[in-house]
This record gives structure tokens, sequence and C-alpha cells, in this order.
């Protein structure tokens, strides 16, 4: 009766009486962060007006944790403008590509005047994807230096890593370099609770849940986020570009739940469906013998099909030197996916659709 009157007011007076959004802590960050969070990628492919509505929506749905990323175009930009003015209600999380010193200084920068504030409470390392690339950040003149000194000076608060490589995240949370750690998770991707998951716990880092709707291949994606938070993630950020996809989100975290059995029948069914067509980006089938860069154009493919950024997707296409049409089918990343997915076929797929798009 009290969720259905909360729910009621919601829709009569949606800015004037915010729904009660659960919260958890975020690991040793102390932060309260609510449940349910902002994934800042779909909001590049909306405009600037209808992003604030967005944004300023989920943040009057109790919605209070943001992430995005330089590498998302003009997704810091629309945050900053949308948020700016209430940047004392929630908190923000930003990440970068860049692997050293100087460089992540200057994205630090660049960042803080894209998001209109003066402290960032999250900057990460943004998909870590080998031990070498560890290695890199950690090392003399590396990007986690830089972050080292920019909390310091004020600049970002708390300093985290994202990736795909169970691995390598595994390796990082050893090092106890990290407040929090960000792979994906989702009825598909269940692999990270064997070993990421209960060892981020042990260690006492925060645990964000990205492509929590596996990128756009779960269907019932409020399902998607109440198997999560029902299995230890602390916060999940799916990427919203409307203001329904808004309200549904944010009301899974009115009332913590697992799944019941019908959600479960229907993640089961789209588990079932994407089973050998998913690619969970673990770069076990890297190195291509031809070059390509397998894990992106598969990446880059699933943003055209599921996200629908062409766009964004395309121009990305355009600046890599190897494309679909290359794969030669030889089959050495089918042998080394431990998914065994039908990677050629994939590639195939790809050059029928991504390269005539880039000519249109």
């Amino acid at each position: 009766m009290i969720l259905a009157a909360a729910l009621h007011l919601a829709l009569i007076f949606p800015l004037r009486y915010p729904l009660p959004m659960q919260t958890r802590t975020l690991g040793r960050t102390g932060l309260q962060v609510s449940v349910v969070g902002f994934g800042g990628i779909p909001i590049q492919g909306v405009d600037f007006a209808e992003a604030e509505r967005v944004l300023n929506r989920a943040l009057d749905r109790g919605i209070n944790f943001f992430d995005t990323a330089r590498g998302y175009t003009d997704s810091e930009e629309k945050i900053g403008r949308a948020l700016g003015r209430r940047r004392g209600e929630f908190w923000l999380a930003s990440k970068s590509l860049v692997r050293d010193a100087e460089g992540i200084t200057a994205e630090v920068e660049t960042s803080l005047r894209n998001l209109r504030t003066d402290c960032i409470d999250l900057y990460q390392l943004h998909a870590v994807g080998s031990e070498n690339q560890l290695e890199r950040v950690l090392g003399a003149g590396g990007a986690y230096e830089a972050l080292q000194r920019a909390r310091t000076q004020g600049k970002i608060r708390f300093i985290g890593i994202t990736g795909h490589s169970r691995s390598v995240l595994l390796k990082a949370i050893e090092t106890g370099a990290f407040d929090t750690v960000q792979h994906p998770f989702n009825p598909i991707e269940t692999e990270w609770q064997d070993d990421v998951i209960p060892a981020a716990k042990a260690a006492g880092l925060g645990l964000i849940a990205m492509k929590p709707a596996a990128g756009g291949a779960l269907r019932n994606v409020p399902a998607a986020l109440r198997f999560e938070l029902a299995r230890g993630m602390d916060v999940v950020i799916p990427g919203m570009d409307s203001l329904a996809q808004v309200d549904a989100n944010a009301a899974v975290g009115l009332e913590l739940r697992a799944p019941d059995v019908e959600e479960l029948r229907q993640l089961e069914a789209d588990r079932e469906l994407w089973g050998n067509r998913f690619c969970r980006r673990c770069g076990y089938c890297m190195p291509c013998p031809n070059g390509l860069q397998i894990p992106m154009l598969l990446l880059l493919q699933g943003y055209w099909e599921r996200y629908e950024l062409r766009d964004w997707a395309v121009e990305r296409l355009q600046g890599m030197e190897k494309s679909y049409e290359d794969c030669q089918a030889c089959g050495v990343c089918v042998e080394r996916c431990p998914y065994q997915l039908a990677i050629p076929e994939l590639m195939r797929r790809g050059a029928e659709e991504m390269p005539r798009a880039a000519r249109e």
C-alpha cells in the first residue's frame, strides 16, 4: 500500500516528490550510493535538451551515482550542463583510457571543466585489459601516480579501475591500490561471481556493475538489475536515454528483491538466445593472426545493433586499420575463445552491415 502510494505521488509530482531509493556503501570509499546508478553511454545519442530532462529525472527519482568517461564523446558535457547546479546532490564518477601521468593529468582537467565541478568523487583507470597495461599505469610515470597527485590536490576523491579481464582485475585487487572495481556483470556474464566479486568484497573495494543489461541484449532490464543487486553488487549503472527508462530502472531500487520465477525465465531465454554470439571482451582471442582487434570490432557491432549509437560506432570503425572484411576465418580465435563464440561468422555479419553503413 505504501509503495503504491509513493508511485502514485511520483507520477503526479515527479519533481517535488522523488521516489525513495535504497542505498549501499561503495566499499571503503564510504560513499552511500543509490543501488541503481546512471551509466553515461546512451545519452550521447540524444540532444542536450533531452539529456537534461533525462538526467534531472534520474536525480529526482533518487539516483545519486552518475558514471561517465572521457571517451563517451559529449556525455561529460551533458552531465555538467544538466546537473552542475545540483552538484551537492549526487556522486560523480568518470574515467580515462590514458595510461601515462602527463596524459591523464590533462584528462582530469578536461573532465573537471566538462562536468562543471572542482572535484570528481571517483576517477577510474578505464578498460585496463592486460597485465602489461596494469604494470604501466601503476609504474613510474604511470597514470596512477598522477591520480594520486590529483587526489592530494583535492581534484578527485577516490581511484578506481575498470576492465573486462577477470585475471587482470584480480591482480589489480591484490595490489591494494584501488578503492573500487567496475566490471561487466549481468545474467549472461555471471562468471565474475566465481572470483572477482568475492575478492573485491574481501579487500573492501566498492563493486560497480557495468553492462547490467548486457549492452542491450537483455530485454527485461529491471529483472536484470534485480539479478545483479541480489548477487553482491553495490551499484548497477544501466545506460538510459529516456524518461521511461529512468522510471522503470529507478523503481527497482524502491524495494530490493530477487527476480521472481517469471523474470528468471525471461533472463534465461535471453541468455540462451545470445549464448553463442555474445562477446565478453575478455581478450583471450587475441592476438589475431590477421591483425584484427576482435573485441573492439565486436563491441562496435554491439553499439550499432543494440545501443543504436551508429554514428559513434562508424566513426571509430573508420579509424581502425583493419575491419570485419579482413577476417580470413582461420579459426584461431574460435579455438582460444573460452565461450566458443562463432567469431568468423560475427565478422562476416559485421562486414555486411558496418562498411555499408560507413559509406552511406
